[in-house]
């Protein structure tokens, strides 16, 4: 059969009278996509049952989805969001999965468009689509500011969303440098402490810069990078006295600067350039009455022209759903002790 998008007149698609009703039923037009669709034994149409509480039965290119009104139209969003994604040649994992769900919007009367490429960040390993609502507005924040800041807890992308863009801009020509950079603030050690150089020290601390990188680049690129110094990982201290011009720059773990720090690094502003600081306000390790940076910034900053801010929640936690859990389970525990 001929290849054709689920999300025009290539769906057919049909449901029972009135809002109330019990079925929606979806007709795939290209049976070769249905494996990657629905996943190895189904587990795909399993995973989304459970999280919208749908029950959907499959029968050839057919589908029958029942269930709430609001939970259906959901679903089948979802499905169109993910044919559109294996019509591309996309592959089609759990995480993606559960952004399509993050992504779609219950309620009769406001089901949100299938999502599309549109706004994607090419890299030259992939091309990434948001997985939740806060990442489309950070990514659409990291294309049209020159400084953003992300917020929020650990597993939401906001580093790797940050880094992703820079790659894109250093491949497209949009700068000539990629500079990555996190405070040496250490949770329980300290780098004097650590065998080797400055570099063996810092290395291990910057690894999580390291792994985003290798995983939107090709390694021989980021190697090459690292070499002639296209691409630059270094502690915060390291940036004191510069103006970087023409660079993508990245402060990370932002929440463990102060205040003097923060201004510092974020006066290195130089032409041509864009910045993205993110970090997670929850967990600070600077000593007791210390000021955090990034809250001061974003306070003093707030309205300021030519800024963006995303702050994430649990909600938007790509890792594994456990983690969105124990993230909430810590909140909780934080409330209950302050209250």
């Amino acid at each position: 059969m001929t290849a054709r998008s689920m999300t025009g007149a290539a769906s057919r698609l049909a449901s029972s009278p009135g809002p109330q009703a019990e079925s929606l039923n979806l007709a795939f037009d290209d049976n070769r996509l249905l494996a990657l669709l629905f996943g190895k034994h189904d587990e795909h149409l399993a995973l989304i049952e459970n999280r919208l509480g749908v029950d959907i039965n499959a029968r050839g290119n057919r589908l029958a989805v029942r269930g709430e009104a609001s939970a259906r139209e959901r679903a089948k969003q979802v499905m169109e969001s993910l044919y559109a994604r294996a019509k591309k040649g996309l592959e089609i994992m759990p995480g993606d999965i559960e952004g399509a769900i993050r992504m779609s919007r219950a309620g009769d009367d406001a089901i949100a468009p299938a999502p599309t490429d549109d706004g994607a960040i090419r890299t030259l390993r992939k091309t990434i689509l948001p997985r939740s609502p806060n990442q489309r507005a950070y990514m659409e924040n990291l294309r049209r500011h020159e400084l953003v800041f992300g917020t929020g807890p650990a597993g939401t992308g906001k580093t790797y969303l940050a880094v992703a863009a820079a790659a894109a801009a250093l491949s497209g020509g949009e700068v000539d440098r990629i500079i990555l950079s996190r405070p040496a603030v250490e949770a329980g050690e300290r780098l004097g402490f650590l065998p080797g150089d400055m570099k063996e020290k810092v290395d291990p601390y910057l690894r999580p810069l390291y792994d985003a990188l290798y995983d939107v680049l090709p390694a021989n690129i980021v190697a090459r990078g690292l070499t002639e110094g296209t691409i630059e990982i270094a502690p915060l201290a390291f940036m004191r006295g510069r103006t970087l011009k023409s660079a993508f720059v990245i402060l990370d773990e932002a929440q463990n600067t102060t205040p003097q720090q923060m201004k510092m690094f974020l006066t290195r502003l130089g032409e041509g350039s864009r910045m993205a600081v993110t970090g997670d306000p929850s967990q600070v390790d600077l000593p007791n009455g210390v000021t955090s940076g990034l809250a001061e910034a974003i306070s003093v900053l707030d309205g300021v022209k030519g800024i963006g801010l995303t702050a994430f929640g649990t909600a938007d936690i790509v890792r594994h759903p456990l983690v969105g859990r124990i993230v909430e389970a810590y909140d909780a525990a934080a409330r209950r002790s302050k209250a």
